[in-house]
C-alpha cells in the first residue's frame, strides 16, 4: 500500500509537507500542493483511516447498535439519526451482535446510540468510564458520559389500557415483548397498574417476542380460551398484525369479539380493517433527538435527558364490551 512516505520521496519533500498538502493546509504553496496531489493520484494513494483517527482522535462516524434489523420501527428511527448526523459532517454505521461492540473500545466510532437489549448495561457503563460518549434509548443508566432519550412507555400503555376498560372490558390480555426488553417491561408495568387501580379486571399475560409470528401464537391461545368479548393489548403493532391475520381465519371478528390494541403506529396498521387502535410517536424524531444529544455531549455541551411524548390513536378495532 502506498504511504505518504512514498509520496514524499517521489516529490522530494518532507513527510510533514505531504501531510499538509493532503489536508489542504495553507502551510504549503498552491504550486507545491498541486504537485503533491498529482503524485498522490498517480500512485493511487488511499488515506489510512485508522492512522488518521489515531492522530485526530476522531473518526466522524457514529455507531447505532440495534437488537436486530427487523421491523418498521428501526427504519424511521435511523432516518432521523442520519439526517442530523449528516448535517453535522458525521456518518452512520448500524451495528448488531456482540462482535460489533469492539467498535467503541477500538475507537472506530466517536460515540454510540444504543437500542439493543443484547448490549449489557454493565458493559455500557465500563465504556462510559473510559470516556466513550453514549446515548441509550432502552434503559435508565446514570453516568456523566451517558444520556437517555426514552419513550414515555408507561403513559402510552396506560392510555391504551384505560381506552379498553372505559369501553366496559373487564378481560384484558396483554401480549408482551421479549423478557429483556425495557420497552416491553415498562408497558407491561403500566398495564398492570391500570388493571389494579381500576379493579375487577381479569388480566392475562401472554409472553411473546414483538414479532408477527408471536402474535399469531398468542391468537391461538385467545381463540381457545374465548368465552365472550375480550380486549387484547399487544405491546407492539407487529404482534397485533399477527393476531389480526390469525383471526381472519376464524369466526371471531376484530372490533366485535376481539378488541385489539397495539403500540408504535407502524405504517402497516393504517391498512388494517377495522383501523387498529394504537399508541403513536415519531420514530424519526426519536432518532433525531438521540443524535442531537450525542453530538452535544461529544462537544462537551450540557444536555438534559429527554422522554418523548406519545399519544393514543383511537380505532375501530376496539368497541364496546356489550
Amino acid at each position: 500500500m502506498v504511504s505518504i512516505k512514498d509520496i514524499a520521496k517521489k516529490a522530494g519533500v518532507s513527510i510533514s509537507t505531504v501531510s499538509y498538502a493532503l489536508n489542504g493546509s495553507s502551510k504549503v504553496t498552491d504550486e507545491t500542493s498541486s504537485r503533491i496531489l498529482a503524485i498522490a493520484e498517480e500512485l493511487n494513494y488511499v488515506p489510512n483511516a485508522a492512522a488518521r483517527t489515531l492522530k485526530k482522535r476522531e473518526s466522524r462516524i457514529i455507531g447505532v447498535f440495534l437488537t436486530s434489523f427487523r421491523g418498521d420501527v428501526y427504519g424511521d428511527l435511523l432516518d432521523g439519526v442520519k439526517d442530523v448526523l449528516n448535517r453535522s459532517g458525521y456518518d452512520l454505521i448500524v451495528c448488531s451482535g456482540i462482535q460489533s461492540h469492539r467498535m467503541l473500545p477500538e475507537r472506530m466510532i466517536d460515540g454510540a446510540v444504543i437500542l439493543d437489549s443484547g448490549f449489557d448495561s454493565e458493559e455500557i457503563l465500563r465504556y462510559a468510564d473510559r470516556g466513550h460518549r453514549i446515548v441509550v434509548l432502552d434503559r435508565e443508566l446514570i453516568h456523566p458520559n451517558i444520556n437517555r432519550v426514552l419513550l414515555d412507555n408507561q403513559a402510552g400503555a396506560a392510555a391504551a389500557a384505560n381506552y379498553a376498560l372505559d369501553r366496559g372490558h373487564r378481560k384484558l390480555y396483554v401480549v408482551t415483548g421479549p423478557e429483556d426488553s425495557y420497552d416491553s417491561n415498562q408497558r407491561l408495568a403500566a398495564a398492570r397498574q391500570v388493571a389494579q387501580e381500576r379493579g375487577g379486571v381479569e388480566l392475562i399475560e401472554i409472553p411473546s417476542n414483538f414479532e408477527k409470528k408471536g402474535g399469531a401464537a398468542a391468537a391461538k391461545q385467545i381463540v381457545d380460551e374465548y368465552d365472550g368479548p375480550a380486549a387484547v393489548f399487544c405491546l407492539n403493532d407487529e404482534m397485533a398484525v399477527g393476531i389480526h391475520d390469525a383471526l381472519s381465519g376464524t369466526e371471531l371478528k376484530v372490533g366485535e369479539h376481539i378488541h385489539l390494541l397495539g403500540f408504535d403506529n407502524i405504517e402497516l396498521t393504517k391498512y388494517l380493517q377495522p383501523r387498529l387502535a394504537t399508541v403513536d410517536y415519531s420514530r424519526a424524531r426519536w432518532g433525531a433527538v438521540a443524535a442531537e444529544h450525542l453530538l452535544k455531549i461529544l462537544a462537551g455541551e450540557p444536555v438534559e435527558h429527554e422522554r418523548l411524548q406519545v399519544k393514543l390513536i383511537e380505532g375501530g378495532s376496539v368497541g364496546s364490551a356489550e
